[in-house]
């Protein structure tokens, strides 16, 4: 007999519109099992089991049963503030800080129908392609418990993968959902800047940061994604969006599941950081992007090798930039060593800056963001390597110095940052297994506002390698 955690999210939604089983045995079927096998992977923070009971035996009260997410768990990441539960930002310095509101994508999500479960693991404030705190235990990849999920976004990853959730949100501002999405054989989107109006980007520093789905197959990203973008009479609000509406604009689901049309498709094999760093890609990487190619070769879509031509400004501008969204951190001058070691030492590097390299580093960003568009252009989709290495080992990173650290990330996750800079939408899935079994895989990067042509590529890849219907053992525990 099939388990529920073993429907996809979007048979789980069927099943629950049909009456098979109800919200509350959905909740509390994925809370045993978050009891049972959080422990050995720090997925979850925190656990709002009474909560999550109370939202479920009364969701038909609260919420249509036709919304589109109606009855299915998910968690915040544990950046997002959800009232009256912690909100910790992975941090000593917020300890024990109990949201007095919700941000705005948990009423979004809350008003499509969703129970959420808790909070997932974050690294400190979302600074890292890891998720290692000194408040929480490490996330763990569920493929292999000695290494990391990735990050920022870890915990949703290792509990999507572990099948401690159907899918869940999470937040990118230089990787953070397709770094831990491609270590733990997860599909992940960073949506276009502006697409997602509740996690849009355009507050953030450099209009980095944005809101997207983690999920097991492409179908059930785009069912989170088409929740968390909130549509109005069944158009996307473009109010905050820095783009034009797409013409293929609305329902990305249906993208996802036709999975129609042959594109003009780059091929990326070197990165902005290159000439700064000796980036080496690993044999993995490469598998993973050789299978795809001969994926798409043979579905019929056209193939061309791009190089990013850059002036080697990206590498300083962008850890500049990094150091500036740091100087923002909630915490004074005075309490700085309630920090993580490398964390303080980016904010006193952020606030050191004067107002004239602030504006001169955003200037040369958004230079950089013209001219990777401008090459792109020609193309309806660029494909790269998900990641340079295979997932790494919990606590390989330096925690103590953060030049080592902030090269150890860009080794690790080379050609990811630079799509938040441009804006673009992006996509990562699994494509390979390693000798080891661990997935590798690739990114799809699209044009402004290509979401529907990213996830149609992604679906027919999937279609061919079904990487979707695997899981690691401790999902099948």
């Amino acid at each position: 007999m099939t388990e529920m955690h073993e429907l996809s999210a979007l048979d789980q939604w069927l099943a629950l519109q049909r009456g098979e089983f109800s919200p509350s045995d959905l909740t509390e079927h994925y809370l045993a099992r978050i009891e049972r096998l959080n422990p050995e992977l720090g997925a979850f923070v925190t656990v709002t089991g009474d909560a999550a009971r109370r939202r479920a035996g009364n969701l038909e009260s609260l919420v249509s049963r036709t919304s589109p997410l109606w009855g299915l768990p998910i968690a915040e990441k544990d950046l997002t503030s959800r009232r009256g539960v912690q909100t910790g930002y992975g941090s000593r310095a917020f300890i024990g800080t109990v949201a007095a509101r919700s941000d705005e994508i948990v009423d979004v999500l809350d008003g499509a129908g969703v129970v959420s479960l808790g909070k997932t693991n974050t690294p400190e404030f979302g600074m890292y392609g890891y998720t290692e705190s000194l408040v929480a235990p490490p996330a763990r990849n569920p493929w292999d418990p000695a290494l990391g999920a990735g990050g920022s976004s870890g915990g949703a990853a290792a509990a999507v993968a572990a099948r401690l959730l159907p899918f869940a949100p999470g937040s990118d501002g230089g990787g953070s959902i397709r770094i831990p999405a491609a270590a733990c054989g997860l599909v992940g989107i960073k949506p276009s800047r502006g697409l997602v109006p509740s996690g849009s980007g355009v507050d953030s520093v450099g209009g980095l940061a944005v809101k997207g789905p983690i999920a097991r197959s492409v179908t059930d990203a785009a069912l989170l994604l088409d929740a968390m973008i909130a549509r109005r009479n069944g158009r996307i609000d473009h109010h905050f969006a820095l783009r034009a509406p797409d013409e293929n604009d609305g329902d990305l689901l249906g993208a996802a599941v036709r999975g129609e049309g042959r594109f003009n498709i780059g091929v990326l094999r070197n990165s902005p950081f290159d000439g700064a760093r000796d980036i080496v890609i690993a044999p993995e990487a490469s598998a993973a992007l050789d299978i795809a190619l001969g994926q798409l070769a043979s579905i019929g879509h056209g193939l061309e090798d791009v190089v990013l031509v850059h002036d080697g400004v990206y590498p300083d501008a962008f850890r500049k930039l990094w150091q500036i969204s740091a100087a923002g951190i909630p915490v004074s001058d005075d309490n700085l060593q309630l920090l993580e070691p490398v964390t303080a030492e980016l904010v006193r590097a952020g606030r050191a800056l004067g107002a004239w390299e602030v504006t001169e580093t955003l200037g040369i960003l958004s230079g950089f963001e013209r001219n990777v568009i401008s090459q792109f252009s020609r193309f309806d989709v660029v494909v790269s390597p998900s990641l340079g290495q295979t997932p790494r080992p919990v606590g390989s990173y330096n925690l103590e110095d953060p030049e080592q650290n902030f090269w150890q990330q860009v080794d690790y996750s080379p050609f990811t940052s630079f799509v938040n800079v441009a804006g673009l939408p992006a996509i990562t899935l699994p494509v390979f297994e390693t000798a080891e079994g661990l997935p590798m895989g690739v990114q799809l990067i699209g044009r402004p506002g290509g979401e529907s042509t990213l996830l149609s590529v992604a679906a027919q890849l999937e279609r061919r390698i079904h990487w979707q219907h695997r899981s690691p053992a401790v999902a099948n525990r």
